[in-house]
């Protein structure tokens, strides 16, 4: 292959107006359906929750608690671990290995299964758990029977999560929110109907829960099955899926512990609000604090979910040069959003907590939370850019290094001392949250901006490489 000229290279590199212009509608197009997709997915949970809050202090107890553990032991490793596939799939589409990508679903799909056996058995035995840890049999045994109808939707989870990455990875994002918006239209009034005229109670719930999340399985099967866009993507299963199984799971694991430690830190935090000094008032701030900032992360998702599809893909293509130019692009327009969205919040600090309660201590509290709610935010949607682009790169056990550093080491210390030792109580608690969260933007921030883009690339064509020998061998 031609050299290029040294003035030609440097001309490639160099970021014009037109360039980021044009790199701004490839994010938009991706960016925008991405967030409506996990503003719908959300809103499932958001609903039955809601529902199930009418039907008394017990139903709506059991069902917060099971939805927070069912969270953090199943559905976020899952989606921690699918991350992987936004490497291989995204890599893959770029340098035009279009087969690979079925190949590569597939493996994500037998192994998010071999994962959700474990799972599902200590789902099955949750009231057992939660009593051991101290929780009244009565709430135990009613987040119990939740759990075990929301195992079909953890099942179908490991169809799901690896399909939207199959199309998401391609830019395919129209059936992605056209799919999440018919699940959630499904999901509203079944759920109603399964609570109140079936008299189901919980159980109703979780069913309707897991049905919308199979609809939303079959209409992405049906699309992938019989839609032009997936032509060249779309492959029967093989033996070669089984054989990258080891490949996906050096990305996936880094991936799911990327993810998961900021949740889990997030959940031990609550948990551990309940041996504060008035635990119904501190509990509750905390809860409205993670949900407000859970509410906007359905926002930076879909920046990450941009930066992973465009940086995977340029580096697949063996274009570094424009995967840095997503990467800034991305990394701008998710600055821009953050800081207008955290200004406004901040004008309103006095107001949030009357969206959430009408008592004046706890509006109050939420006021007083503010500024360090929207820095929260900030540095949340910052990290999710970073994780994307890591995602897109490859380099996810760093990812991975850094948050345990972050919040397990930094953190989490922080807000133990700062809410139990100077009686900061959950205000503390959130000030280590955001110390582990800006040292965790600051580092990673410092390894993307000295990111060697031409060695991502040359990585991205090794990883490649190693997907296609292994199935030559696997073949022979």
């Amino acid at each position: 292959m031609e050299e290029e000229s040294p003035e030609r290279e440097e001309r490639k590199w160099r970021i014009t107006g037109k360039d980021f212009s044009q790199e701004m509608k490839k994010v938009g197009c991706i960016a925008a359906p991405m967030v409506a997709v996990a503003v719908f997915q959300y809103l499932l949970q958001v609903a039955s929750v809601m529902m199930v809050g009418h039907l008394g202090q017990l139903s709506l107890s059991s069902v917060a608690i099971a939805t927070s553990l069912t969270n953090v032991t199943g559905f976020s490793l899952l989606s921690g671990l699918v991350g992987g596939l936004e490497t291989l799939c995204g890599q893959a589409y770029g340098a035009q290995q279009y087969h690979k990508l079925s190949v590569y679903t597939y493996s994500a799909i037998i192994s998010l299964f071999l994962v959700t056996m474990p799972i599902s058995v200590l789902w099955i035995f949750m009231d057992k758990l939660l009593v051991l840890v101290g929780q009244e049999p009565s709430i135990a045994i009613e987040a119990k029977k939740y759990s075990l109808w929301l195992i079909p939707a953890l099942l179908g989870g490991a169809i799901q999560k690896p399909l939207v990455r199959y199309l998401q990875t391609q830019s395919l994002t129209r059936p992605l929110l056209l799919s999440s918006l018919a699940a959630l239209c499904f999901h509203v009034p079944v759920c109603w109907a399964m609570i109140f005229k079936l008299g189901l109670g919980n159980k109703g719930a979780a069913i309707a829960f897991s049905l919308a999340n199979w609809l939303y399985i079959v209409i992405l099967v049906v699309y992938v099955r019989y839609s032009s866009s997936c032509e060249k993507t779309r492959a029967v299963p093989s033996m070669d899926s089984f054989r990258v199984i080891g490949q996906f799971f050096r990305l996936a694991v880094p991936s799911a512990v990327m993810v998961c430690l900021k949740w889990w830190s997030l959940e031990l935090l609550i948990l551990l609000s309940g041996l504060l000094p008035n635990p119904k008032l501190e509990t509750s701030v905390l809860s409205i604090c993670l949900t407000i900032s859970t509410l906007h992360f359905t926002v930076s998702y879909g920046f990450g979910a941009a930066a992973s599809t465009r940086v995977s893909n340029e580096l697949g293509a063996g274009n570094p040069h424009k995967a840095r130019l997503a990467a800034c692009t991305v990394t701008f327009v998710a600055a821009v959003e953050t800081f207008t969205v955290s200004a406004a919040l901040f004008l309103c600090r006095h107001f949030v907590g009357r969206a959430y309660s009408s008592e004046k201590q706890v509006v109050d509290y939420i006021a007083a939370m503010g500024l360090l709610l929207c820095i929260s935010i900030v540095t949340d949607t910052f990290q999710a850019v970073i994780s994307g682009i890591a995602r897109g790169s490859g380099w996810q056990h760093i990812g991975a290094y850094v948050n345990l550093g972050a919040f397990y080491l930094i953190g989490i210390p922080v807000s133990l001392v700062l809410g139990f030792i100077l009686h900061q109580r959950a205000k503390g608690f959130w000030i280590g949250i955001v110390i582990g969260s800006a040292v965790q933007a600051a580092v990673l921030s410092t390894i993307t901006a000295f990111t060697d883009w031409q060695e991502q690339a040359t990585t991205a064509e090794e990883r490649i490489s190693e997907g296609r020998e292994s199935q030559d061998k696997f073949s022979h």
